[in-house]
């Protein structure tokens, strides 16, 4: 399939305004971006929750880090401790 050039643009324009109606086109143009509004600010919000997410992720990793440090040096310190 080839790629669409201006007389098929202009032939199913004519198709969707027979179809339709001249008064319907700006009521579905209105509806289709309204559509597209929604989609768009759903799309950002779940990629503001997945950022968010990330986040505590990276926080809970680093915090899990820290206490397995800790831990690591606590018996370290007790071994050495046994040992003199």
């Amino acid at each position: 399939m080839g790629s669409f050039g201006g007389m098929e643009i202009l032939i199913v324009l004519m198709v969707i305004l027979l179809f339709f109606g001249a008064k319907r086109i700006p009521e579905l143009a209105r509806g289709i971006g309204q559509g597209m509004n929604e989609f768009r600010k759903a799309s950002d919000q779940i990629k503001q929750e997945l950022e968010q997410g990330e986040k505590e992720g990276l926080k809970s990793d680093s915090k899990t880090k820290a206490k397995t440090k800790t831990k690591a040096n606590t018996n370290k310190e007790s071994e050495e401790s046994k040992v003199n």
